[in-house]
């Protein structure tokens, strides 16, 4: 995901692409420990969406 996918969303809808975000971070965690996932740098990718999420919506509150 890229952040100009991103920046042109509402705050609304920021909130709720990092809640998302945040359940597949934990569910991915979770299937890496027990063995489960198949590719481990998922979580990376995950991480740093939600992370590209977190700053565009702090970008809207702020202005």
């Amino acid at each position: 995901m890229k952040f100009n996918e991103i920046k042109d969303l509402s705050a609304v809808e920021l909130k709720k692409k990092k809640a998302l975000l945040g359940e597949q971070l934990f569910t991915a965690k979770i299937k890496n420990q027990l063995g489960q996932l198949g590719n481990p740098l998922e979580i990376r990718k995950i991480r740093k969406d939600l992370a590209r999420v977190h700053t565009a919506l702090v970008k809207k509150i702020v202005r």
